[in-house]
């Protein structure tokens, strides 16, 4: 009987020898399980421990003393290994070894990998998407460990881990869900007619070449709240006006263009803003010390967004003056002279630039009101939720101090339901053609969704990998913090002109420069409240950047619509644009990231801007013959 069960029994007792672990071990976790050579990283520990225990942690053979945290955890800072491979960590507690862990060091050069995968396969394959999830894949097989089954594990952990994280996340959450809302909201407003009702208001106004240019600008600032939306609508709708007139195909594509993505970059409640917010949010995680709010950050980094407001102000300058210099100029002249709005060469599918959702229901009426008050609703909604939820005595620390994200949902939600009710009340719509047209704006947010789910993600992996901790250890003392958002400018221009897509360049670049910024600033003892300005407008510069990189590309989406909705030949639009893009582009970092990185106002930096652009245009530009210019009263 004992032979028989002897080696069974004693087998088993074996197995759970070996499976189960000690008891004190179970009682600690120790973090992290990675870290880059020569970077330093913190080990924390979480467990039970007395408050008299003298709790260590033995790194390397250096025995370093462990401070506790407000959560409870003890954290050992700025351990430094220097050599690749797995490296012991033992805690110790009144001298005793309670727990151990292994971390596996790997070269610091391994962890900016993910995000220049992503930007690399972003400028090959012109598509995001699978960008941002090779960058996701690859830095999920580096954390695993570089082996065969790493690479399966790395991909399923991608989806499984990271993803679902940035999808469970609650805040990321909230900004998927008032986003769709808002969408939602465009897409009623323009099929119960109430946008074109807007563009009706303002179209009789344009009864010359220059105002009918002015009116396009205003259009396009206007319709605030959606950049496709709003180069579909006023593309196509002030085309018949401006081809009256003799203006250019060209030039309306440039002020179509050149007024959407910059007002629904800097407008501080468009379908813009869930994204923006979410990126901005997953940055100042990794953002030790730092603590406003994420949309609280946003607000205070619109002064800073130099291209977009400037972009602006050179539309209205441009219309406003009858003057224009380079390709456009030469366009222009054809136009009035020859009455050809379009260049003998051009190549346009005049049915193209549409989009059924936006298409009026046809025998209703169009009425403003019908976009004016959801939008109204949703401006003063969001005002209303971040006074409600906010706390202080002023308004500056009421709205530092709310939350946004409540506040953006309530709004969202209150929009889309006065633009649903209105449609309905007034039988412009039935509910079933409301809840389509409510679906048609979510799914136009569809893909933007996508793109910031991976971009979440990615920011996880590079957070594990310690991404921005190496960057620093690189630049952190060769770089003034000044120069920072030029730099983060120039690189975002950069990858959204090479990609087209300035969605995409933010889903890329704000999660790692932000933490770069402020690990760039403690370097440099300037992180301080006084210098958060610099943070300010490095996240004005990965917008602006992406929209003026969007500017200067051909494969850039808006801009394609821009072309299509204006029924102007892409080609000329793009080179007719260029010149203009790349000035207002210039003088923005010359002139205003640049000095106010180093200290100048952005309210002195933006006057000094626009008076040197002015200069600039009046030097290069020359009227336009206005011999030819039709009779007034044409338009109408």
């Amino acid at each position: 009987m004992y032979t028989r069960w002897a080696i069974p029994v004693w087998a088993i007792a074996a197995l759970l020898c070996f499976c189960v672990s000690p008891a004190w071990a179970q009682d600690y976790e120790i973090e992290p399980v990675l870290a880059l050579a020569g970077v330093p990283f913190d080990v924390s520990v979480t467990g039970k421990v007395s408050g008299s225990d003298v709790l260590a942690v033995r790194v390397g053979g250096e025995t370093l003393i462990a401070e506790v945290e407000e959560n409870g955890s003890f954290i050992v800072a700025d351990i430094v290994v220097s050599s690749t491979g797995p490296a012991e960590i033992e805690l110790l507690i009144n001298g005793s070894i309670m727990a151990e862990a292994s971390v596996r060091v790997i070269p610091g050069w391994v962890s900016i990998l993910p995000p220049l995968i992503a930007i690399g396969v972003a400028l090959i394959t012109k598509n995001v998407i699978p960008a941002l999830f090779l960058g996701l894949w690859f830095g999920a097989f580096a954390v695993h460990g570089f082996s065969i089954v790493g690479v399966g594990w790395g991909l399923l952990n991608a989806f499984q881990v990271y993803v679902l994280e940035a999808i469970a996340n609650p805040d990321h959450a909230a900004i998927i869900l008032f986003t769709f809302m808002i969408g939602g909201m465009v897409g009623i407003v323009s099929r119960n007619g109430g946008m074109q009702g807007v563009v009706n208001k303002i179209v009789p106004f344009a009864r010359t070449p220059e105002r009918a240019q002015v009116a396009t600008g205003v259009l396009g600032l206007v319709i605030f709240f959606d950049d496709y939306a709003n180069v579909l609508v006023v593309g196509n709708t002030m085309r018949q006006v401006t081809d009256k007139l003799r203006v250019s195909r060209e030039k309306l594509a440039y002020i179509v263009d050149s007024t959407a993505a910059p007002v629904a970059c800097v407008a501080f409640v468009t379908t813009w803003i869930g994204f923006e917010v979410g990126q901005i949010a997953t940055g100042m995680q990794q953002m030790d010390g730092y603590s406003e709010a994420a949309y609280t950050v946003f607000l205070k980094s619109i002064p800073y967004s130099f291209y977009p407001i400037l972009a602006m102000f050179f539309v209205f300058l441009v219309s406003l003056s009858g003057r224009d210099f380079g390709p456009m100029y030469h366009a222009e002249i054809r136009a009035r002279t020859k009455g050809q709005v379009l260049s003998p060469a051009a190549r346009v599918d005049e049915s193209a630039g549409g989009a059924r959702e936006l298409v009026p229901k046809e025998g209703q009426p169009q009425r403003a009101v019908n976009a004016m008050i959801p939008i109204s609703v949703l401006i003063s909604g969001v005002l209303v939720g971040l006074y409600v939820t906010g706390e202080g005595n002023g308004l500056r620390e009421i709205i530092g101090s709310a939350d946004s994200y409540k506040a953006l949902m309530w709004a969202s939600l209150l929009g889309a339901f006065t633009a649903a009710a209105l449609s309905i009340g007034q039988r412009i719509l039935t509910i079933a053609e409301t809840v389509d047209a409510w679906y048609a704006g979510l799914k136009a947010m569809m893909i933007a969704m996508i793109i910031l789910v991976l971009a979440w993600s990615l920011s996880a992996v590079t957070e594990v990998l310690n991404t921005a901790g190496y960057l620093v250890s690189v630049l952190g003392d060769a770089l003034h913090p000044g120069f920072v958002p030029a730099l983060v400018f120039i690189l975002s221009a950069a990858t959204a002109f090479a990609t087209g897509s300035s969605w995409g360049t933010m889903g890329i670049l704000m999660p790692l420069v932000l933490p770069l910024c402020w690990a760039v600033m403690q370097a440099s003892n300037m992180a301080t409240p006084e210098n958060y300005g610099i943070i300010y407008s490095t996240v004005a510069c990965v917008l602006a950047g992406s929209v003026w990189g969007d500017h200067c590309s051909p494969i850039s989406d808006t801009t394609i619509l821009s072309s299509m909705a204006s029924g102007s030949d892409h080609i000329d639009h793009v080179r007719t644009q260029l010149p203009y893009a790349l000035l207002v582009g210039s003088v923005g970092v010359m002139i205003g990231t640049i000095p106010t990185g180093f200290g100048l106002p952005w309210w002195l930096a933006l006057p000094i801007s626009a008076g040197i652009l002015i200069g600039i245009h009046r030097f290069l530009s020359k009227p336009v013959d206005l011999e030819f210019q039709t009779e007034e009263g044409t338009a109408t």
